[in-house]
């Protein structure tokens, strides 16, 4: 059956099984390799991405639910690799083998969608279920901080600036 996806901002129709996990599609179908397999059951992260804005597991994920919904994945953060958690990654050198840091990005830029100050504790609820297997944990802490204060501060509201 022919699903509407919107991926990184682009209208695609593409002709698969509605329960065909969304990770399949982006990967096999739309051939962007950013997003990745890793359990399959939605316990690792590697392949989050931001549905509605929202991070999802897209290997649990089937096609039907994101017809018609804006989807974003690693590729659509940025087109040249410029985000602030890209550079943060870059800088702060997160990834030992590298293959769970799309899910983390992913997960991380969700968080830094709706809170651009997260304090650690924030950025641990957020990123839990994300599995990195070679530890670097404390590493994506460390971007996570470094690309929040990349980010413009929202203004102060009166009641905030009186407290």
């Amino acid at each position: 059956m022919p699903y509407t996806l919107n991926v990184n901002g682009r209208s695609t129709t593409v002709d698969v099984p509605g329960d065909m996990p969304l990770l399949w599609v982006i990967r096999d179908v739309l051939n962007l390799k950013g997003t990745k397999f890793g359990c399959g059951i939605g316990q690792c992260g590697a392949c989050t991405v931001h549905l509605r804005g929202r991070a999802v597991r897209s290997c649990q994920t089937p096609v039907s639910a994101a017809a018609n919904v804006p989807i974003t994945t690693l590729e659509g953060l940025s087109a040249d690799g410029t985000h602030p958690l890209q550079v943060a990654w870059q800088e702060i050198d997160v990834p030992q083998c590298g293959y769970c840091q799309a899910g983390q990005i992913m997960s991380a830029a969700a968080l830094l969608a709706t809170n651009a100050r997260p304090t650690n504790a924030d950025i641990d609820r957020a990123m839990t279920g994300n599995v990195c297997r070679c530890g670097t944990y404390l590493r994506i802490r460390e971007a996570i901080h470094k690309a929040a204060a990349t980010l413009p501060r929202a203004p102060q509201t009166a009641r905030a600036a009186a407290e």
